[in-house]
Order: C-alpha cells, then structure tokens, then sequence
C-alpha cells in the first residue's frame, strides 16, 4: 500500500473598507444602508470626462495598518488601471495598484493553540476602489445599487503561511481587531466592511514524491465560520480528486469557487484571470504618490499597542489568564480603560471581574463599550480597592457599579448612603454564628456528618448568617467561624 501525507497550504486576501466620511476618489458620502443610487456622482459612476481625486484620509489609513503589519512603505507609488467588465462597475475598470504598491514585506504574529506564537508574512498592502453591488431579491431580474462603488478598499495579501482552517481563521480575527484598534475600519462582517478570500492547496508525498493541487481560491467570505469552513471543506474536496484522478497544479489553472452556506461547500465559479488579463496600465488621470519622511512620521506616532501585544502583556504583567485578557482587550477603548484604572491603583484580577461580569453586561444593555459608561477609571480603581479591603462584599460590587453608572456618584458614596460596609467584627458576626447554629440543629447535624448533605448544610448555615447580617458580614470571616465551631 502507498504511504500518503498531506500538507494544507493557505495565503489569504482580505479587502478592508476604510471608514472614510467620503469615497476613494470623489467626494460622494459612505453611508450604509441608504436607498440605492442616491450616494452617487459622475466619478464613481464613470461618466466620460471626469477626473478623480485621491482620498488623503484613506492613503493615510492604508499606510497606517501597514505600518502595524510591519510591512515596508514606499517612498513612490503610483495608480493602475485593472480592466474588466461586469455590471457593477460601470467605468469598466478599477483604479487600483499594480505593480508599485505603497507597501510590501510586511508580518504579523498569531496566537497558536499551543499558547506560541506563528508569524505570518504579508506580501504586499495596496489600496484600491471597490465596485458596486448587484441586487437578486428584488424578482426575476437583477439590480445594481452604485452607493458602494468608489470605497476606499484596502487589499492586504499574505504569504501562504497557514496551514490549517484554524489558522486562518485566527488570522482573520486578529485582522479585524487590528483595525478596530487602529480606527481605520469599522471591520463589520455583516456590512461587507471585511471579505475574505482564502487561496488553498495540498502539498501532497506519495511514495516519496511532491505533489501540488491546483490553487483554489474562495471569494468573499464574510464571517468567520465560513472563512473556517470553506477551507476545510476545499482541502478535503482536493485530497478527493487528487486520490481520484491524480489532478495536480500542472494539469489546470487556478479556480475561483463561491461558498454555499445552505449546504456548506464550494461551488465552482470560474477559471481565474492571469495578471495579463486584466491589461493593466498606469492610471493617466492620477499623479503618483511621493511619501516624504516628515509625512511618514506623522502617521506613525498615530500607532498603538496592538491587540495581540496588549494582550499578551495584560496576562504577563497582571497575571490574568489568556481568555480574560482576551475579553478585555477585544474592544481598545475597553483595554485601555482598564489599563488606566489598574495603574490607578485597582487589583488587576478584581477589576477584570468587575468589568467583564458587570461591566461588559451593562453596556451591552446600553449599546456602548465599557469606556464608555459615565465611570472614570479613578473611580473604578477605588471600587476594587474596597472589595480587596474587605469594606464592601463582592456581590455588593455589580450592584455599586450599576448605581455609579446611573448616578455617577463615587463608590464610597454609594456604600455609606446605602449603608453597604462589611461587618468585620469576629465578636459580633461570631453571635451571630451561635444564634443560627441553636436555631437549626438538624442543619448542624448534617454538617457535621461529613456525608453528602455535609456540603448543602454548611452552605445552608452561611446563607442564614449572611441573612441575619443583612448581607454585611464577611463571608470569608463567617467561613471561617463556622468552620471553627462544626469543627
């Protein structure tokens, strides 16, 4: 029998809306979800004679994330023209970057199941404009809405580096939250703010030879699951035909599949288009693009810590565990936030409870972030503090945080006009211990039997102290007194 392995080789493509208040190349608004065609001028809708106009602001945006993703940045670069006809775009081509693009040979690391870290190389980050959108629902006949057709599109593609469905996925993710953080995009998936291209392949040893699919590329994926899905799935279908009929990269050019959520698989569009087909040359109507150092500079100092860095940090410096610091830093505003509020002063792990158990809750009700909740982080800090003092309990604390976001009074406020201070007092929480343990002497029994009802009973007894104290008795000093007096 033939020994076969197999390898899954994937690069991605992902195209990035940039939230601009205006297009790539006019002065038309980006609004989502206006009436079709009414976001449209003589530019984007390629009227004979027009001239466009580069977006300062999305040049900038562009040169920004590549600067997080390590790539270099070009001193010149200019605009090409990429030819082809479909309904949606009706100047026939589109004002992209071909040969020169602003940034090239870039990286960017991803977390591994295993807790290292896998570094991905970026080929190349260039800018473009994005087409219009064709519409099916309105009957038997398709429509063309034009609103998004001049979108500044940032097109970032990676070196085929990945090698499982997983690691693509993760990609993705930390593409988004990348730039969520730099404040370039709004990144929503279901907007079509993010679409994703994954191009997969085998790398397959049969009997000690190499052999290599034809590349399968994906288009316009636009949610995780699917980016996980259809990469799967596709690697499974090649191993498929190689096993059946032997077919190898040699034997057929690269396809272009769609993705068929309804029956979870690929579907066959069309061979793909070499570089040569979509007769690129350079854009005549547009003057190329000189970054100077000064320039450069300036849109550098607008870089920050970066998610996975961010993260990585809060578990190292703080000691949170991967999957809090990975909440807290899925939102900047929210990382940072709670950044502030530890350098104020606030244990690290008490205010990671505090806002990912109260906090992110209440500002989902709210429909906002948790920096954004009328709390400074000074404030925030002084809570944990009084937990972590034993003043107030930790059950108290979600129901202090929510009066300080609706009353914006301090928390040591709140807690003396609520009268919420912990009861330390041995001498009277132990009183108190020795009226319920006379009061509940079957409770007691139990407690004291070490069998299965040991454990309810104990809770029972404590729940009766806590009662009595009106919830202001420590609970680890009416532990530790019961304990002593069950024995």
């Amino acid at each position: 029998m033939s020994e076969l392995e197999y390898k899954i080789v994937v690069g991605l493509e992902i195209h990035v809306h940039l939230a601009t208040r205006t297009k790539m190349f006019c002065g038309c608004e980006l609004a989502y979800g206006e009436q079709a065609n009414t976001r449209v001028c003589p530019v984007c809708i390629g009227m004979p004679g027009v001239l466009p106009v580069m977006n300062k602001k999305a040049f900038e945006y562009s040169v920004l994330t590549a600067l997080a993703l390590n790539c270099n940045i070009s001193s010149f670069t200019k605009w090409d023209r990429k030819s082809y006809y479909y309904p949606d775009l009706p100047k026939n081509y589109q004002i992209s970057q071909y040969d020169l693009p602003f940034s090239e040979h870039g990286h960017i690391e991803i977390p591994l199941e295993d807790g290292r870290t896998k570094r991905i190389g970026i080929i190349r980050a260039h800018l473009e404009e994005d087409a219009g959108k064709n519409i099916h629902t309105l009957g038997n006949f398709s429509a063309i809405d034009l609103n998004r057709a001049g979108t500044p599109l940032l097109e970032i593609v990676t070196e085929p580096d990945m090698n499982s469905a997983a690691e693509v996925r993760t990609l993705a993710t930390q593409l988004q939250r990348i730039v969520r953080y730099l404040g370039v995009s709004e990144a929503d998936m279901q907007k079509g703010h993010m679409r994703f291209e994954p191009n997969i392949n085998l790398h397959i040893t049969k009997d000690g030879t190499l052999y290599k699919t034809s590349i399968s590329e994906v288009k316009n994926l636009n949610s995780f699951r699917a980016i996980e899905r259809s990469v799967a799935y596709e690697a499974d279908r090649q191993l498929d035909e190689f096993l059946e009929t032997g077919a190898t990269m040699k034997m057929g050019n690269k396809r272009t599949y769609g993705w068929d959520d309804e029956n979870q698989c690929t579907v066959l569009q069309r061979e793909k288009e070499e570089a040569h087909g979509y007769r690129y040359f350079p854009e005549p109507d547009l003057v190329p693009v000189e970054m100077n150092e000064k320039w450069l500079a300036e849109i550098k100092s607008r870089l920050c810590e970066l998610p996975l860095q961010m993260q990585t940090r809060f578990a190292g410096e703080y000691k949170l565990s991967d999957y809090d610091a990975g909440v807290l830093t899925a939102d900047r505003s929210t990382a940072e936030f709670f950044d502030r509020a530890v350098k104020a002063g606030g244990d690290a792990k008490r205010l990671c409870n505090i806002i990912t158990q109260t906090g992110l809750k209440i500002a989902n009700v709210k429909g906002c972030t948790v920096a954004e909740l009328p709390i400074t982080a000074e404030a925030l800090a002084k809570l944990a503090q009084m937990v972590e003092a034993g003043e107030i309990s930790p059950s108290a604390s979600a129901a202090i945080f929510e009066d300080m976001v609706n009353t914006q009074k301090t928390p040591d406020t709140i807690v003396r006009e609520k009268n919420l201070i912990q009861k330390n007092d041995a001498g009277e929480i132990e009183a108190m211990v020795d009226e319920v343990i006379a009061a509940n002497p079957k409770a007691v029994a139990d407690a004291t039997s070490g069998g299965k009802k040991s454990k309810k009973a104990i809770g029972f007894l404590m729940g009766q102290v806590m009662q009595k104290s009106r919830g202001q008795a420590s609970p680890k000093v009416v532990s530790a007194i019961l304990s002593k007096k069950l024995g």
